[in-house]
């Protein structure tokens, strides 16, 4: 249930939007993903239920500062998670409430820890991958490690984003509301075009049902009002039943979800046999660090990653052999190991 502020005691016949109505508005204005909208707004009623409701125009640093500490001694959260609280409260002030206050800029902002990914060996991504069964499960696996894409990446795949003749994928819309492309492994060349083939039958059936509509980024539904309906545009991974857009109200064909491949990943691992922590984004580790090792350049790893920073992608190269996994031990040198 939204919150609605306590009235200013003005009367009138129109009532103004909710305030997390008005928060909603202006992430769509700003063409945010639907993630980060319901993330800010989320954190936003949080905040508020938290000071007992009051309104945020009656709040400052203090109260920020405080629902922050809360977060992080009692919440126990990370920094990354708290850092997203607070953007979500700044941006309420700033472009929801229009309130330029001083204390905005002065509020401390968690320090996030560095950490190293989690990286499977090339045998062991191997193994991760022959324990998975053979269906849309295992190909989204497998398309994930052949082109480092992340989850939704893959799952946001449009079938016109395919490209055979020219053997690569483009990823619309990534981190950043940016575009690549990345390589189309060969070895899912086929299974690739069968699963273009399939989205197509689902489509075609949608259409005799009256239904085979998809939802469209941004504005092109009004651009190109019948885009919802053409081949091109339907999901690579189509969902097995219609669903209601929550921007338009309309009932359309949205992609598979993303909790089926997750919990195929957290399965196949334990049947693996393997004890590191595994998921979805491993595998987009895995094919950074796998490229480096064979000796690709770091700028190319970065344009696939899709990375705006060579420095984030530079986190790949403790595997170059001189990091801890190139070194020779002093005790090794004090007792060789047996052959």
């Amino acid at each position: 249930m939204d919150y609605t502020p306590q009235s200013s005691g003005v009367t009138g016949t129109s009532q103004p939007p909710r305030l997390l109505d008005q928060v909603r508005q202006q992430c769509r204005l700003r063409h945010y993903s639907l993630r980060t909208e319901q993330a800010y707004a989320g954190w936003i009623k949080r905040f508020i239920v938290f000071h007992d409701k009051r309104h945020p125009r009656q709040m400052g640093a203090p109260e920020v500062e405080a629902f922050l500490s809360f977060l992080a001694n009692q919440g126990q959260v990370s920094a990354a998670t708290q850092n997203q609280a607070l953007a979500a409260l700044l941006f309420l002030y700033r472009h929801v409430l229009d309130t330029a206050l001083p204390w905005m800029e002065d509020v401390v902002r968690a320090k996030r820890s560095r950490r190293l990914p989690v990286v499977l060996s090339a045998a062991e991504v191997q193994q991760l991958l022959s324990v998975i069964p053979d269906g849309t499960h295992d190909l989204m696996a497998r398309l994930l490690y052949g082109t480092g894409m992340r989850l939704l990446e893959a799952l946001r795949l449009r079938i016109k984003d395919v490209d055979m003749g020219r053997n690569e994928i483009c990823v619309r819309s990534g981190k950043g509301n940016k575009d690549r492309r990345v390589p189309l492994p060969q070895s899912l060349r086929q299974r690739l075009q069968a699963q273009r083939e399939r989205a197509l039958a689902v489509h075609a059936g949608d259409l005799a049902d009256g239904h085979g509509r998809t939802v469209l980024p941004f504005a092109l539904a009004r651009k190109y009002p019948h885009a919802d309906s053409e081949p091109g545009w339907q999901y690579l991974f189509p969902s097995a039943r219609l669903s209601t857009d929550p921007h338009s109200g309309h009932l359309a064909r949205h992609h598979v979800s993303e909790e089926g491949l997750q919990r195929a990943i957290r399965s196949a691992r334990l049947r693996a046999g393997i004890h590191k922590p595994v998921t979805c984004h491993t595998l987009r580790h895995c094919f950074a660090t796998h490229l480096i090792e064979a000796g690709h350049d770091i700028r190319t790893v970065q344009e696939l990653l899709g990375h705006k920073d060579v420095k984030t992608t530079q986190i790949y190269t403790h595997v170059l052999g001189r990091g801890a996994g190139g070194l020779l031990s002093p005790l090794d040198r004090l007792m060789p190991p047996a052959p």
